[in-house]
């Protein structure tokens, strides 16, 4: 009886470590897709039309791409619990809306998630943390912040298509 449980223990531990290396693998790998997607949008944009907003209540495209940075910085480093390299300030309210500076900050708050992910064990990820007033798996969190960054991406198809440019095509895999 004994030899059978931990046979059936070992079944139970081996697969989920494979399915989960396989998992942070797949992470990095969407994390490093995304980067390079948000760059061809920033890209794409005139430096002219950073300061572009639809309409007067929404964000300028550079503020869109600056919240998306402050976000991958806040997630990730909710989840690592390694602190943010711009600390406590806010990229969009603080950094200024140029290509240059909007493009430096985003790509440079993806290196941090990438990072942040890099240096993880699989047991972390499995770990909580408390982010927006809940206590959820770490490996949760960064998908949270996947779907932030990709929610604010497209938002700004709309800003390019407004200033007569053409998105990037996608990038899914």
């Amino acid at each position: 009886m004994k030899r059978l449980s931990l046979i059936f223990a070992l079944l139970a531990v081996f697969p989920t470590a494979k399915v989960g290396a396989q998992s942070k693998d797949q992470m990095i790998a969407d994390w490093q897709r995304a980067k390079a997607y948000t760059k061809s949008y920033l890209d794409a944009m005139p430096e002219s039309g950073y300061s572009f907003k639809p309409t007067p209540e929404m964000r300028t495209f550079a503020a869109q791409m600056l919240h998306l940075a402050d976000a991958n910085y806040y997630f990730a480093s909710s989840a690592s619990a390694k602190p943010s390299p711009i600390g406590q300030v806010s990229a969009e309210k603080t950094f200024a809306q140029t290509k240059e500076a909007t493009t430096k900050a985003a790509m440079d708050s993806y290196d941090f998630v990438i990072s942040c992910i890099q240096s993880m064990s699989l047991a972390q990820f499995q770990e909580t943390a408390k982010v927006e007033g809940k206590v959820v798996p770490k490996g949760i969190i960064f998908n949270k912040a996947f779907e932030h960054q990709t929610h604010h991406r497209g938002q700004t198809t709309v800003y390019l298509r407004l200033k007569g440019v053409k998105p990037p095509e996608e990038m899914l895999f």
